[in-house]
């Protein structure tokens, strides 16, 4: 199982997210870093475990504020061996080769930016094999065309299932919803993303057939240890 630390910057620091509302999200403060600062964050979580993969959730760019494009040659510089999965609400295929440009940068397209079925298509082909699909979801509402949550045959290899009010609530992962997406996702490698609390979630998660999950908070929190993260691995 793949543990992918998540990063959501707003205004160019690294923000707490809480339950989806982005409006009182703030800088988030950790033991692994004496800063808000991403590079700061980055090289924290880092020390804690030599990930391979990180999330990085533009919120400015998510939001229509611009993308904070120095972050990326930031992050890659403190972890140089990572692939660097970027959320900046992408919703065109020049958006998109704008993010794929950074050699690292793996474009994550979250359901909530996309506008037609046409329009995911078209982004996606820009580079199929380093685009990932986001299936977000708020308050048990799919956001996005109904189409890209019913019809499987759309998404790629990679899909990423994404609650957002479960995100730092403590609330657990949305197991129903994640059994529905594995069951339907014949080989494609699911992720869960909002409400992974600690170790035994992402044990529960696993058993169910997910393949890796997106944390924050109980990384930071130490909920899911340094062991915890080196067992995972080696399975």
């Amino acid at each position: 199982m793949d543990v992918i630390p998540v990063i959501d910057v707003a205004h160019g620091k690294v923000v707490r997210a809480l339950k989806g509302e982005r409006s009182g999200y703030r800088p988030i403060e950790t033991p692994l870093s004496t800063s808000a600062d991403p590079a700061d964050v980055a090289r924290g979580l880092g020390l804690l475990f030599p990930f391979r993969k990180l999330y990085l959730a533009d919120l400015d760019g998510i939001e229509g504020r611009g993308r904070n494009t120095h972050v990326v040659p930031q992050l890659s510089q403190v972890l140089p061996h990572a692939e660097i999965w970027i959320d900046a609400g992408t919703s065109s295929r020049s958006a998109a080769r704008s993010v794929l440009a950074a050699p690292v940068a793996t474009l994550v397209v979250g359901t909530e930016s996309i506008e037609t079925v046409r329009g995911w298509q078209d982004i996606a082909a820009e580079a199929p094999q380093r685009t990932i699909l986001s299936l977000d979801f708020r308050h048990d509402e799919f956001m996005g065309p109904d189409a890209m949550l019913a019809d499987a045959s759309l998404w790629p290899t990679r899909v990423i299932v994404m609650t957002l009010d479960r995100v730092g609530a403590n609330d657990g992962p949305d197991i129903k919803r994640l059994e529905d997406v594995v069951s339907r996702a014949k080989g494609r490698r699911v992720y869960a993303a909002g409400g992974v609390r600690d170790r035994s979630d992402l044990d529960v998660i696993r058993r169910i057939g997910v393949g890796g999950a997106l944390v924050a908070s109980s990384l930071h929190s130490g909920k899911i240890s340094a062991d915890d993260l080196r067992e995972i691995a080696g399975r």
